[in-house]
Parts: C-alpha cells; sequence; structure tokens
C-alpha cells in the first residue's frame, strides 16, 4: 500500500515540469518577431559662407562610404543647413541612390558653425532563438515546439532590404502606378503602324488624359 503513493509523489512532479518549462508558444503566430532597432551615426561638417568648408566634402564622403550607406539609410541634414549646403549634401548622397529626407533625428547640440548630418539605420533580428526550451512532443497543453517560427522569421528579418517596411509597410511613391504603365501601353496597341499614312503614337505626358 505504500508503494503507489510513493510512485504518485514521484510522478506529479515531473508532469508539472514537462508541462511548464520553456518556452510558451500557444498559437499559431510565433512569439519568435522580428524586432526592428535603429541606429543614428552623426557627423559634424564646417561651414562658412552658405557652403561647406574646404576639405569638408571629401570627408563627408569618406564617411559615407566608411558607413555603405545604402537602401534603406535615411540621410537627414540639420535644419538650420541653407540652401547650397543641402544641395551639396544631397548630390552627394544621390551617387548612392539616397534622397535628403526631412526630420533630423534628435540629438545633443553641435558645435557653432557646423552642420550635422545623420544617417539612420534600421537594423532587424529575431531574438531567443535557437530556442530549443520546451519539446512539443510531450507538451500537455498543446503549445508548439519552442523554436516554432525562429526560422521563417530570422530568415525574414536578414532578407527584408529595408526593415522599416516591417513596421509600417512601404508607402507608394506614385513611380509605381499601373495606370500610367497601361496608358503607355494601351496607346501602343492602338496606334496604326506608320508609314501608310495613319494614326502613329501620340506623345503625351503620364498625368493627361
Amino acid at each position: 500500500m505504500t508503494k503507489r503513493p510513493l510512485l504518485l509523489a514521484c510522478l506529479i512532479p515531473a508532469l508539472g515540469i514537462g508541462g511548464c518549462v520553456g518556452t510558451q508558444n500557444a498559437g499559431v503566430e510565433s512569439v519568435h518577431q522580428p524586432v526592428v532597432s535603429r541606429t543614428d551615426h552623426v557627423i559634424d561638417l564646417a561651414a562658412s559662407g552658405g557652403r561647406l568648408a574646404a576639405g569638408e566634402g571629401q570627408r563627408l564622403g569618406g564617411w559615407l562610404a566608411g558607413l555603405h550607406v545604402g537602401y534603406g539609410d535615411r540621410v537627414t541634414i540639420d535644419e538650420a543647413a541653407d540652401a547650397d549646403t543641402r544641395d551639396a549634401v544631397a548630390a552627394m548622397i544621390a551617387g548612392y541612390g539616397l534622397l535628403l529626407m526631412d526630420g533630423a533625428p534628435a540629438s545633443s547640440g553641435h558645435p557653432a558653425g557646423t552642420i550635422r548630418v545623420a544617417v539612420s539605420r534600421a537594423t532587424a533580428r529575431v531574438s531567443g532563438c535557437n530556442d530549443w526550451s520546451r519539446d512539443s512532443s510531450v507538451d500537455y497543453d498543446q503549445n508548439t515546439s519552442s523554436f516554432y517560427g525562429c526560422s521563417v522569421n530570422g530568415n525574414l528579418a536578414a532578407m527584408i532590404a529595408n526593415p522599416r517596411d516591417l513596421i509600417h509597410g512601404a508607402s507608394s511613391d506614385g513611380l509605381n502606378d499601373p495606370a500610367a504603365v497601361f496608358k503607355a501601353i494601351d496607346s501602343y496597341r492602338k496606334a496604326v503602324p506608320g508609314g501608310g499614312g495613319g494614326q502613329t503614337v501620340k506623345s503625351e505626358s503620364a498625368g493627361g488624359k
């Protein structure tokens, strides 16, 4: 009579541990989601007479090259910068396929007589992986494996060109308007082949009717 209670006393703690230990992942959406973080890199450039001081353009070019700026990076300039300085910086980053954006990140003051250029870079990663803390084959709460979602979401975070798109998605800039593309193709299809005095393709702007 004493063996059965002793056996149950040993099994109950084991069942409790098997059902509670490890990452809980009870839904079909993994708890391992990409986390987007932002890093701001800044440089202060001397400016005089409404333009960058001598040699500052080369220093900015070397700084940008060292950061390997590219798609997804957001480049801003101090709002107090004059138009000529902004144009010079804009021309510099245009070589990297980027546009100068508005809304510089908040930062501490910079020395007088300088303008601050900032490169904001977002990165995405899935923390907590690889997670093998729970074995779904012996789970009494019907949790999926604690590793569930690590591979898919980890690859998504690694492959996405602009991590900011994971937060709010990419907005249309009007350059990929399907109506404008169809209009050009439709005009080409309806035009009579040239050389016979018939109608030819008429040139018009994308915003025309």
